[in-house]
């Protein structure tokens, strides 16, 4: 009967212990599996990533720059110019458009904060009108297009005087309905017009921003 107890006894006590184990073993497993696989996505992920960068932006190319001196630095004038040269600029051309100084700025009025400042009639003859001053900006724009060969001029009138900004001939003169300086994009890029102004001076760049 001793004996018999005692077989029962190293039974019960080697069953628990491999019970045990075999519990233990099951959960290390199952622990190295998740690892394994954690470590397997973080893998995937970045080389996903690496095969997969993101694009560099394109940094825009200066392709001509333009400046005019600033003859009449009344402040009519002055206001005028800054006007439309926040107008203009920023001012984008996609491949194949067509684009027009009086449609992009639209009329003088005196609701956009233009005020009466010099300007020619159809004779030559100083006058006073709202707006004085935007020929110049779009004579500037004019020869920085002229700089740019892939661009094509559409439309470009003279003044009915010669103007002291630009060399004869260089000029361009815009009335909204009237007289209009236009010009074709045939690039294969989208094109941007910067402008700006200081009391002396009226700068027009010409960007290409994309490839």
């Amino acid at each position: 009967m001793t004996k018999f107890l005692l077989v029962l006894l190293i039974f019960l006590l080697t069953g628990c212990s491999s019970s045990e184990t075999t519990e233990n073993t099951n959960t290390q497993t199952s622990r190295l599996s998740a690892i394994e696989e954690n470590i397997s996505l973080e893998n995937f992920l970045n080389v996903t990533s690496e095969q997969t960068p993101s694009p560099t932006p394109f940094t825009p190319v200066q392709l001509a720059t333009y400046s005019t001196k600033i003859y009449t630095k009344t402040e009519e004038r002055q206001n005028n110019v800054r006007i439309a040269c926040e107008e203009l600029n920023g001012t984008t051309v996609a491949p194949g458009e067509t684009f027009s100084f009086t449609e992009t700025l639209g009329p003088a009025n005196p609701e956009e904060g233009y005020q009466k400042a010099e300007t020619f009639d159809v004779d030559g003859e100083i006058i006073q009108e709202y707006g004085g001053g935007k020929c110049q900006i779009s004579s500037t724009l004019y020869n920085a297009v002229l700089a740019v060969p892939t661009l094509t001029v559409v439309e470009r009138h003279e003044h009915s005087n010669d103007v002291p900004y630009v060399e004869e001939g260089k000029d361009a003169a815009v009335s909204y309905g009237s007289v209009d300086l236009k010009f074709r994009n045939d690039n294969s890029y989208t094109i941007r017009i910067d402008a700006s102004c200081t009391e002396d001076d009226i700068t027009v760049s010409i960007y290409q921003i994309e490839k």
